[in-house]
């Protein structure tokens, strides 16, 4: 109805365990991402996906979570609506992977912008 799929913690852990590819996006906020998140996502919080869009395949399928699987959807929704074709949205979100007792783990630092100097 939307333009994308839904995808449950016990599927996308068969996917990781298969080696499919596919890139795992976490749109929460920072605060939020800095609680945890699922090993191997990309953090692009929501807010900042359409200043984004160009960073992103239309041809990768792409798993975008949050943290209860509403907000994802929305974003879900907004790639379909912009050509993505291979796009899910992880049920329950990062909330239903930590209830399944799947681990998170401590977000990479973002890279830190330097300007050099003439």
């Amino acid at each position: 109805m939307y333009g994308f799929k839904e995808i449950d913690v016990s599927t996308l852990w068969q996917w990781r365990d298969a080696g499919k590819a596919f890139r795992l996006l976490d749109v929460r906020t920072p605060s939020e991402t800095a609680r945890g998140v699922i090993s191997g996502a990309s953090l692009l919080p929501m807010h900042l996906l359409p200043l984004r869009l160009q960073d992103l395949d239309e041809e990768e399928p792409l798993i975008i979570y949050c943290r209860t699987g509403a907000r994802s959807a929305q974003v879900c929704a907004f790639l379909a609506q912009h050509g993505f074709t291979e796009v899910y949205n992880l049920r329950g979100g990062v909330a239903a992977w930590a209830q399944a007792g799947l681990g998170l783990e401590d977000p990479a630092p973002a890279p830190v912008q330097t300007a050099s100097i003439r």
